[in-house]
């Protein structure tokens, strides 16, 4: 068994769209004018963000920031994506997931890839997110002691 996640991006035209809103993947295998297959190393960080309706309207709207686990790790199953991977982050609803999204945009703002953010900052927005709260936001600061920190190995 193969230690990549890989996750199955899927796109009809106002029905489905799932897709990476950011994540460095390592391969891309297009199926048809509708599908790829994207494959992440194991402990890369990306965002899957999942749409559908149907004739009445929107049904599911939800975002997912997982870190990609390998097979002989512990992880959670999520639709589209297999193995799994260890959820940072699970939201549903639009309003939650438009939220989510404006954080990502904020630390793309700083000049860095989200995927490279501080896992628990995503663990934070997780925690705390609401529509009427404002989570901490992702510093400069922040991502510097991260490094640090993932630089010594904690």
């Amino acid at each position: 068994m193969s230690d990549l996640t890989t996750v199955e991006l899927l796109w009809l035209k106002g029905r489905i769209e799932n897709r990476i809103r950011f994540g460095r993947p390592i391969s891309e295998k297009i199926i048809d004018r509708h599908r790829r297959v994207l494959s992440f190393a194991t402990g890369s960080i990306f965002a899957f963000v999942r749409w559908t309706s149907n004739d009445f309207g929107t049904v599911l709207s939800r975002i997912d920031i997982l870190r990609a686990a390998s097979s002989r790790q512990r992880y959670s199953t999520i639709p589209w994506v297999i193995p799994g991977g260890e959820s940072l982050l699970r939201l549903s609803g639009w309003a939650k997931v438009e939220r989510a999204l404006q954080l990502i945009d904020a630390v793309e703002a700083l000049g860095i890839n989200p995927a490279d953010a501080a896992p628990d900052y995503w663990h934070h927005v997780h925690n705390r997110l609401s529509v009427s709260e404002t989570p901490r936001t992702y510093t400069q600061a922040r991502h510097q002691a991260w490094l640090r920190r993932r630089k010594r190995g904690l």
